[in-house]
Parts: structure tokens; C-alpha cells; sequence
């Protein structure tokens, strides 16, 4: 009983050793060893994001399976491998039942492996599932987690998922609209924002976020008190919003300093009307 019990002991030792260096050998297989030829072709960004989301899947699958081993060692420490024959027989005709109710479990697991196998999505992207948006926190083989602007998380099983938006893979674009009046010099306000534009893109903060310099593109809905102006530049991923923000600070900036006047919404002015008695 004493050789029983001091073995266990030795084998939850070793188990406790091996679910904590898994993780660390598998950290450092995916960063150094296992990188393919299609991983080197991606961004810096995308590679990690990508390394990590296999990381966390193969640490997970490794904490799991090292759990059951040394649950079965130990198991086995105190009965006989023939006492042990009608539970894995009785375990097998459960399981056996067990799957038919299972067909969704079964159906998110092969979804979660194209997912990743795909590099459909990754940990850090910023993704739209079925009209919900937000930066992806996990992705199992059974479920992806998001969480949303506002710090809700959202779980959906990889089975239902069918249509996905990355707004963060390989590159992003900073597409904005400013609204001018209707009498601004329309080549002046076209000069500002490409000039506006090629600085940000050359200054050290920004040069390596910004892939395009922000520049004018055309003109969008146009009406008696305001004209769109479309403003459209590529960034690295997840960097469009950083650059938008700044174009727009400046943008502001020059345009008061140039004297040109920003459109009115045709919206605002119908609520500030008095409604008719």
C-alpha cells in the first residue's frame, strides 16, 4: 500500500512538471522551430498574433492531456489492468452514446481547426461575427471569445460561425469622411489633407504605422449646407484608428487656421427646427 501511495506521489511530482514546462517548450518550439515559409511572408503583427493563438491551443491540449495521464497512473496504482477491462468496455458503449447527442460538440471542434489551420482570425484581431464586432480574447477548438467596446464578452461556438470580417489581417485601411461647407475652395482643402497626410506618414512616431499616406480621394453626399470629404490611407493592423484620430485633430486644426468653415448636418438642422403646430 506504502509503494502504492509513494509512487503516486512521484507521478503527480512528474505531472506537475510536465503541465508547467509544456506550455514554456511549446512557446519556444512555435516562435523558433515550427515557422513555415507562409508565416514568414506575414507582418511582425500578424505572426505573433498567430503564434500566440497556436501556443495557447497546443498549451491547452498539453494541460489537458497531462491531467489524464496522471489521473490514469495513478488509477492504475491501486487496481488491476483486468479489473479495469468492463470500465473501459462500459466506458466505450457510453461513449458510443454519448456521441450522437454530441454532434454539435463534434461540429465546433472541426470548425475550430480550418479556423486556425486557415489563419481565418487570431488572438488581438479585431473581428465582426454574425453582427457582433470586438477583439478576439481566445480561440478554442470549441469556442472564440470577444470582447466588445464596451467590455462585454461575446461566446460563439465555432460551429456557428459562417461569416467573418478581419479588420486587422495583413494591413488596415484609415478611411474617414470630414464635412466642409459648401463654399470652401475645394482644391485648397484637397492640398491641405494630402499635405497633412505625406507629414504624418514622414514623421518618427508615425512612419512605421502608416504603410499610404492619408490622402484625398473624391467627394461623397453633398447637399446645400455641407460637402463629404472621403480620406482614405493604409496602416498596419490595428493601426487605422490611432491614424484616423490624428488626421482628424490636425485637419481640424488647419482648417480653422485656413478660414474654411466645416459643413453643417442637414440631420441637426431638422431637429433644431421649432415643429410646426
Amino acid at each position: 500500500m506504502w509503494h502504492q501511495i509513494v509512487n503516486s506521489f512521484i507521478i503527480v511530482l512528474v505531472g506537475i512538471g510536465f503541465y508547467w514546462a509544456g506550455p514554456m517548450l511549446i512557446n519556444w518550439l512555435m516562435a523558433h522551430v515550427f515557422v513555415t515559409a507562409y508565416q514568414r511572408t506575414l507582418h511582425k503583427k500578424d505572426l505573433e498574433k498567430r503564434q500566440h493563438t497556436l501556443s495557447f491551443l497546443f498549451a491547452n491540449v498539453w494541460r489537458i492531456l497531462s491531467v489524464l495521464m496522471v489521473a490514469y497512473l495513478i488509477f492504475a496504482q491501486f487496481f488491476d489492468y483486468k479489473a479495469l477491462a468492463p470500465l473501459f468496455a462500459s466506458a466505450g458503449i457510453i461513449g458510443v452514446a454519448f456521441g450522437f447527442g454530441a454532434q454539435s460538440l463534434v461540429k465546433d471542434f472541426l470548425s475550430g481547426v480550418f479556423i486556425i489551420s486557415e489563419n481565418q482570425f487570431r488572438v488581438g484581431d479585431v473581428i465582426d461575427i454574425e453582427g457582433f464586432g470586438g477583439t478576439v480574447e481566445r480561440i478554442g477548438v470549441r469556442s472564440t471569445v470577444l470582447r466588445d467596446v464596451d467590455g462585454n464578452v461575446h461566446y460563439f461556438p465555432n460551429g456557428m460561425v459562417q461569416h467573418v470580417i478581419n479588420k486587422t489581417m495583413g494591413y488596415s485601411m484609415a478611411r474617414f469622411t470630414l464635412s466642409v461647407a459648401p463654399d470652401a475652395n475645394m482644391d485648397n482643402v484637397t492640398k491641405i489633407i494630402n499635405k497633412i497626410g505625406l507629414q504624418l506618414a514622414s514623421e518618427e512616431e508615425w512612419k512605421n504605422k502608416i504603410l499610404e499616406a492619408p490622402q484625398f480621394v473624391n467627394i461623397g453626399n453633398f447637399n446645400a449646407t455641407s460637402v463629404d470629404i472621403i480620406i482614405t490611407g493604409k496602416t498596419q493592423p490595428s493601426d487605422q484608428w490611432a491614424v484616423v484620430n490624428e488626421m482628424r485633430k490636425r485637419l481640424l486644426a488647419k482648417f480653422e487656421d485656413a478660414g474654411i468653415a466645416m459643413g453643417i448636418n442637414s440631420a441637426a438642422i431638422t431637429a433644431a427646427q421649432p415643429k410646426k403646430r
